[in-house]
C-alpha cells in the first residue's frame, strides 16, 4: 500500500503526528493486537486525522462500532488504496471488502506486481496464497481471510525475478498456510518451489513460511529435496499448538501428535541440521494438566530452537470463546513452566569453532553488529563492515547465546551479490521518472503486528 501511494505522489512521513492521513493495518489473531488497533484509531480521531483502516480486523467485522464511519480496505482490495485515500481526503467514507474472483474461483488477491516499498531493500516478501482450509475453533483468520485463494505460479516467479533484478538477495514466501498452496488451482507447493529455485541467482536464498502439519505430510519427500538445495534455507515453521491429541481434536487441527512427530522426524533425517520452529497455545479451554504435560514432553523431546509460546485468548465469534476457560492462574503457571523449559537449553553451543556461510541482510537492534543467517536460518552476528551487507560471508563461530551465534569473518566474501539494491524507501518496479508527483499529502502507514509492535513504513 505504501508503494502505491508513494508512486502516485503521496509522501509517506516518518512522524505520524505530521501526517494528514493515517492508514492503519491490522491483525486479528490476538486480542492485544486488536486492542492496540482500536487505540490507534481513537488517537487518530482525537488528533483530527483522516483515517483509513485495513487488514483482518475490519475485514472480519466491517460493521463494528470502532470502524463506523471510517474508510475500509479489504484484504483483497489493497490495489485500490489510492482510490480509497483520495475519497477519504474528500470527506467520503469508502468500504471495499469484496472477494476477488476469476471464473467463479477466489483469487489470491491484489496483483503481486503492484508498486511496493520494501522495509528492507534486500528482502522481498511474497504472499503465495491467502485464506485457509482449516476450521480451527480458536481462530478468526478464516472468518477474515476466507477460503483458499492461490496466486498463479507464473505471477509469483515473475515477482521474484523482478525482486532479484532490484538487488534483493532473500525471498520470503508467506501465507496463512503455505502448505495448502495450489490446491485450488491444480498445482502444489513443491511444484512452485522447483520453479522458483530455477530463478534464484547464486548468492541469494529463499525462506519458506509457515505450514500446518496436515498439508505438508504428502509433500515431505519433495520438500526435503528442496530444503537440501543450496539456495533454500533448511528451515520450516510448523505450528503444533499442543502435544495432546485430545486438545488437538478440540481445536479441530486435523492432525494428531504422531503426524507432527512424523513431519519433524522425517525432515530431521532427510535434511540434517534443519531448523524446525513451532507454536504452542497454553491454556486452551479443554486443556488439563495431563494434556499440558504431553505438550511439555513434546517440547522437551525436540528442544525446538524457535518456540513461540502463546496464552489462549478467546476470540469473539469463535467456538472456543464459548468454552469454559482454564483459570488464569493455571494458564500463567503452565506458560511459565514451558518458558522455563525453553530457556533451559542452548541450541548453538556445540557449533563453536564451526565455519559457516551466512547471508548478511540487516543490522542488529543495538546497531553493534550486522545480522546474517546460515543455511539453517540460524542467526549469526558479525562485525559492522559495509562490504558484508547483502553478501554471503564465510565466518568462524566464536561465541553463542540462546538465540544467536557470533561469527568472525574469514578472508573472503563467498558471494559478491548481484546488483546494487534499491535505496531504502524507493518504490519497487518503478523508475524514478515514472513517479506521478502531485501535491504532497503526508500519509502515515502503521501495521499492528502479531507481536504488538508498530511498524511504520516511510518514504
Amino acid at each position: 500500500m505504501a508503494g502505491q501511494l508513494a508512486a502516485y505522489g503521496y509522501k509517506i512521513v516518518e512522524d505520524k503526528f505530521k501526517a494528514n492521513l493515517w492508514l492503519l493495518n491490522s491483525c486479528t489473531v490476538k486480542n492485544p493486537a486488536e486492542d492496540h488497533f482500536r487505540n490507534e484509531i481513537n488517537l487518530a480521531k482525537s488528533l483530527g486525522k483522516y483515517v483509513v483502516v485495513a487488514g483482518c480486523v475490519p475485514q472480519g467485522a466491517p460493521k463494528a462500532d470502532f470502524v463506523r464511519g471510517l474508510s475500509i480496505i479489504g484484504v483483497q482490495q489493497i490495489d485500490r488504496v489510492v482510490e480509497v485515500v483520495e475519497e477519504t481526503l474528500k470527506g467520503n467514507s469508502v468500504k471495499l471488502t469484496g472477494v476477488k474472483k476469476e471464473n467463479g474461483k477466489k483469487m489470491g488477491g491484489a496483483s503481486l506486481l503492484l508498486p511496493k516499498i520494501r522495509r528492507n531493500p534486500l528482502i522481498e516478501i511474497i504472499a503465495i496464497n491467502t485464506g485457509c482450509l482449516n476450521q480451527c475453533t480458536y481462530c478468526k483468520t478464516k472468518h477474515a481471510r476466507g477460503d483458499l485463494g492461490s496466486y498463479p505460479p507464473e505471477e509469483i516467479v515473475t515477482r521474484a525475478k523482478q525482486a532479484f533484478s532490484e538487488g534483493v538477495v532473500e525471498i520470503w514466501l508467506t501465507s496463512e498456510d503455505t502448505g495448502t498452496y495450489g490446491r485450488d488451482i491444480g498445482t502444489s507447493l513443491p511444484e512452485l518451489l522447483w520453479q522458483l529455485v530455477e530463478v534464484i541467482p547464486e548468492g541469494c536464498r529463499l525462506r519458506l513460511g509457515m505450514t500446518n502439519p496436515p498439508y505438508i505430510l504428502e509433500h515431505l519427500e519433495e520438500i526435503s529435496k528442496i530444503m537440501n538445495h543450496s539456495r533454500v534455507y533448511a528451515f520450516l515453521h510448523v505450528p503444533v499448538q499442543s502435544g495432546s491429541d485430545q486438545v488437538l481434536a478440540d481445536m479441530k487441527r486435523e492432525y494428531c501428535r504422531e503426524d507432527f512427530e512424523h513431519v519433524v522426524n522425517y525432515l530431521k533425517e532427510k535434511v540434517p541440521g534443519i531448523t524446525i520452529a513451532t507454536d504452542i497455545i497454553c491454556g486452551f479451554p479443554t486443556e488439563t494438566e495431563k494434556d499440558f504435560d504431553e505438550t511439555l514432553s513434546l517440547c522437551e523431546k525436540y528442544k525446538f530452537p524457535s518456540l513461540f509460546i502463546n496464552q489462549f485468548f478467546p476470540r469473539p465469534g469463535t467456538p472456543a470463546a464459548k468454552f469454559q476457560r482454564v483459570p488464569a492462574q493455571d494458564v500463567k503457571q503452565r506458560t511459565k513452566k514451558l518458558t522455563d523449559l525453553f530457556h533451559s537449553y542452548r541450541p548453538y553451543d556445540h557449533k563453536i569453532g564451526e565455519t559457516q556461510e551466512v547471508l548478511v541482510t540487516e543490522t542488529s537492534h543495538d546497531k553493534k553488529h550486522y545480522v546474517g543467517h546460515n543455511k539453517f536460518y540460524e542467526q549469526v552476528l558479525i562485525p559492522l563492515n559495509d562490504k558484508f551487507m547483502g553478501k554471503i560471508v564465510k565466518v568462524k563461530i566464536i561465541a553463542t547465546s540462546k538465540f544467536s551465534m557470533t561469527g568472525e569473518p574469514l578472508d573472503k566474501v563467498v558471494s559478491a551479490g548481484l546488483v546494487k539494491p534499491l535505496k531504502r524507501g524507493c518504490v519497487s518496479g518503478l523508475k524514478q521518472q515514472e513517479y506521478n508527483f502531485k501535491l504532497p499529502i503526508a500519509v502515515g502507514i502503521v501495521a499492528i503486528s502479531l507481536l504488538l509492535r508498530i511498524i511504520w513504513v516511510f518514504l
